[in-house]
């Protein structure tokens, strides 16, 4: 019998993941001041002995203003490496690559945590507000505050600070970094014509919109080894009539290429408005198409991404080509085990080898006795 494609090896880089199945970055807003704690350790504990086949990280701020909101993780300051470094020896431990979603959340940073309504903060907030910074001073949506255009300076600080976030993930022993230009944040913000309306080198035409996503990837690019993947995640579609289309998308991915990416994690949506994500109807695989057309025509690995929920719909897109890997989020929420059990539907032959030694022969007792009374 041939391995599903699911379950085949896959490589970036000097990185080896030992299936197509990866944990999406899913933010927690449970940290303070950017750092790790308990309950991002036992977050990822569940899927690390799972049998997942790679991990990231949540949306990871490069600059303290760059926070979507108080919540959320950080990598602004050297304080920050020793735990994201125990995260990753979690996953090492279970022979998992681990890397980080570095971000900058622009105009749609300084917001409350989803429970508490996701809406901009004040000065009043338990957490007060925070000057925000986007590519024209233009509001996220309405009645939220109008953030400051970005000086020169600016956009050079942001650079550097992407840059120091991927030493720092170098520094806390994670295996690749994920550079976040989707879902209305900075970079997605400088790419669409909805929220840019600048006039210098960083606005107008396709090039400019695109020359700071571009120098980024650059100066992320020259601080990490050369064995070490660089992804980048786009929104592929705007959520908006004259944003970003795919053919926008297909033509960034491949110069992104040219300058070291090495994957590119196909998501939609999010520059307007706070519940805005997709151009699309979201149903299961609403997004895989734009992984499938940027693989074929950019001549870059994609990752599919988007209410993958079923082992055999994750197996066909890998088998189909649409796309390299396959990011679950919901799907691993609810089962963390979720690459073991689609192992088993599967039939991988090897399926108990997923799983953490002691959690792998005792589930293999028990098919055994299933198997046994069976007859």
């Amino acid at each position: 019998m041939s391995r599903p494609p699911l379950f085949t090896p896959f490589e970036s880089r000097g990185v080896h993941f030992r299936n197509r199945l990866v944990v999406s970055p899913m933010c927690q807003y449970q940290s303070t001041e950017g750092l790790v704690n308990d309950w991002h350790y036992a977050h990822h504990a569940r899927f690390a002995l799972g049998g997942i086949g790679g991990a990231l990280l949540e949306a990871t701020a490069v600059m303290r203003d760059g926070r979507i909101s108080p919540g959320c993780l950080g990598i602004w300051n050297d304080d920050q490496i020793a735990g994201l470094r125990r995260i990753a020896g979690l996953y090492h431990q279970q022979g998992v690559p681990l890397g980080v979603q570095l971000a900058h959340a622009g105009r749609k940073a300084s917001s409350a945590v989803p429970w508490l309504g996701s809406g901009p903060l004040t000065t009043d907030s338990p957490s007060p507000a925070w000057p925000t910074l986007a590519p024209s001073a233009l509001a996220h949506n309405v009645d939220w505050p109008t953030p400051a255009a970005a000086s020169h300076d600016d956009i050079q600080q942001v650079i550097q600070a992407f840059a120091q976030g991927a030493r720092r993930a170098v520094e806390a022993g994670l295996d690749f970094v994920e550079i976040h230009g989707a879902h209305g944040y900075l970079i997605h913000e400088f790419f669409s014509p909805l929220a840019n309306l600048r006039t210098d080198a960083y606005g107008g035409d396709f090039a400019n919109r695109a020359r700071l996503a571009l120098e980024v990837v650059r100066a992320v690019r020259a601080v990490v080894p050369s064995s070490m993947p660089v992804w980048y995640r786009a929104s592929c579609v705007d959520d908006g009539e004259g944003g970003i289309s795919l053919d926008d998308s297909v033509r960034l991915a491949a110069l992104l290429a040219a300058d070291g990416v090495d994957l590119v994690d196909c998501s939609a949506g999010g520059i307007l408005g706070p519940v805005a994500r997709s151009a699309t109807v979201a149903t299961a695989g609403h997004q895989v198409p734009y992984a499938a057309r940027i693989r074929a025509e950019a001549e870059v690995a994609t990752m599919a991404v988007g209410m993958i929920t079923e082992a055999q719909h994750a197996n066909q897109v890998i088998a189909e080509g649409a796309a390299d890997l396959v990011a679950l989020g919901r799907a691993l929420l609810d089962d963390p085990s979720f690459a073991y059990h689609a192992a088993l539907e599967l039939q991988v032959p090897d399926a108990h080898d997923l799983l953490p030694q002691s959690h792998g022969f005792f589930l293999a007792r028990r098919q055994a006795r299933t198997k046994v009374k069976a007859t």
